[in-house]
């Protein structure tokens, strides 16, 4: 029976098939993409196992452009019922993840014949335009309070389980007054000449959603009177927030194109431009997400931190007789203010902000001075601030405002270490953060000579880089720690990475 059992079991991410599809010139339809989903497990279970079919094939075919889905099921042998026994019913448990009309006939017929595929547009509104290669692009966003947009949703929310782990799909029967605070953005490839005379130009990219929480705010000095009942409507859309992107989806065949890129710039700038959004954040985001945002947020923020010249003073304690280091001069050693006040400019959470100062910081020290060129830590440790190499000094400081970080977002984790592991602990920590931010320096370095190359027709923001992950403590969610800049303020936990 076991060996009957492995006859009749496949492997889910390789049996699911997604395919874009759209009218080609035979009247039939065209494949436009084909790709495997990375998980299964929240349909078919854990072990990511189908049982009960021989040459499983299970193809979920979406119209490339207001993408209508279809789910076909074929296999070449099906396992007959033994006692309790039997085939797992996919038509079941596909139903919890697609929308009725995925399972229903006729689909190749109404992608191939819609009247209205010619001149549709994506729901929502135009935001962002650009290019890759020669070939255009557009961004489009919109509420769910938008029917057509709430529809679009509903039809690709399997690919959220597909691509993003422990993806979830939001509640499209939810009250209008949370519906609303979420806002959809759509990549969208629009050719020049479609494939035949009444098909749609449009071809999906990827999508991202954005989610608003209200953000409170002190009462003015003036303590002016409100009327009651309000004069105006009140929407979440007016209420100050901090918007968090929830969902961040770019589809395979468009990967390390440069497209994340545009989508999360598109988010950015909206952001940006709303002055009822006071940060923007990001919920538990994954390593690759992570560095595509810091690529894009460091390209932002690196001239502004030129022009205000950020640095550390090397010498803090200059004319003075400092005696034995007791605290971490961190006012003395950065300008605290001057960074705030960027940070609240450019609307970047505060643990996100920290990382990216951190990196700023570490770049602008010569290489051969830093562990990865070869700069000696032994020598660095007993020298410390009186080591005559001013750039030696500006790395003795970097690294110790670096653990100082560290000590500050996981103190309730390190309580629970033994005293005397926990300096090992940090340490750890700390060189595996500054090994990544290696890594992340040579990849903005890369990309920026990859633009130069192609005269600023785009770039991959997912360009691999050898980083040797050594973190032992995490980083924080980008919504704690007020006080990462502050000093001396009170510490907070650490990162989902």
């Amino acid at each position: 029976m076991a060996a009957l059992s492995e006859d009749f079991t496949v492997d889910a991410n390789e049996a699911v098939r997604v395919s874009i599809v759209q009218p080609g010139q035979d009247g039939s339809l065209a494949t436009r993409h084909a790709f495997h989903p990375k998980f299964t497990y929240p349909i078919v279970g854990e072990a990511e196992q189908i049982f009960g079919y021989k040459g499983l094939d299970v193809e979920i075919r979406f119209a490339a452009h207001d993408l209508r889905p279809h789910i076909n099921i074929s296999y070449d042998q099906k396992f007959a019922t033994v006692g309790e026994t039997s085939a797992l019913d996919l038509n079941k448990k596909f139903s919890d993840f697609l929308p009725p009309s995925a399972f229903e006939q006729g689909f190749e017929s109404r992608v191939s014949n819609d009247p209205d595929a010619a001149s549709w547009t994506p729901p929502g509104e135009r935001v962002k335009t650009y290019t890759r290669g020669a070939e255009n692009y557009e961004v489009w966003a919109g509420s769910l309070l938008d029917m057509p947009m709430r529809t679009l949703v509903d039809n690709i929310q399997i690919l959220i389980v597909f691509f993003i782990e422990g993806g979830q799909f939001i509640n499209l029967d939810d009250v209008d007054w949370t519906l609303d605070r979420w806002r959809v953005y759509l990549a969208y490839h629009k050719a020049s000449k479609p494939s035949t005379t009444t098909a749609s130009p449009y071809s999906f990219v990827g999508y991202a959603t954005t989610y608003r929480f209200y953000n409170f705010q002190k009462p003015a000095d003036d303590h002016s009177l409100v009327s009651f009942p309000f004069s105006e409507s009140i929407t979440p859309n007016k209420l100050s927030s901090r918007l968090r992107i929830s969902q961040f989806l770019v589809t395979p065949p468009y990967q390390s194109s440069g497209h994340g890129s545009a989508l999360y710039q598109a988010i950015y700038d909206e952001a940006m431009a709303d002055q009822t959004i006071f940060e923007l954040t990001v919920e538990d985001p994954s390593e690759e997400f992570d560095k595509l945002r810091d690529m894009n947020d460091y390209e932002t923020l690196r001239p502004q931190f030129e022009a205000a010249d950020i640095k550390i003073d090397s010498s803090p304690f200059a004319g003075l007789d400092r005696g034995r280091l007791k605290r971490i001069p961190t006012a003395k050693l950065l300008p605290l203010e001057q960074l705030q006040a960027i940070r609240a400019k450019n609307k970047i959470a505060n643990r996100q902000f920290a990382r990216l100062v951190e990196m700023y910081l570490l770049a602008h020290i010569p290489y051969s001075r830093r562990a990865a060129g070869g700069g000696s830590l032994t020598s660095l440790k007993v020298r410390g601030a009186r080591n005559p190499n001013a750039d030696d000094r500006t790395y003795y400081w970097w690294r110790l405002l670096l653990k100082q970080r560290i000590v500050r977002k996981n103190k309730d984790v390190l309580m629970q270490i033994p005293l005397e592991d926990r300096h090992t602990q940090i340490e750890d920590s700390a060189r595996g953060q500054e090994d990544e931010y290696e890594g992340l320096i040579m990849m903005y370095a890369l990309r920026k000579n990859k633009e130069a190359d192609r005269h600023g027709n785009g770039s991959s923001s997912t360009s691999s880089a050898a980083v040797r992950k050594r973190k032992v403590i995490d980083d924080d969610d980008d919504e704690e720690d007020e006080e990462e800049l502050n000093g001396d303020g009170p510490s907070s936990k650490k990162a989902k990475v």
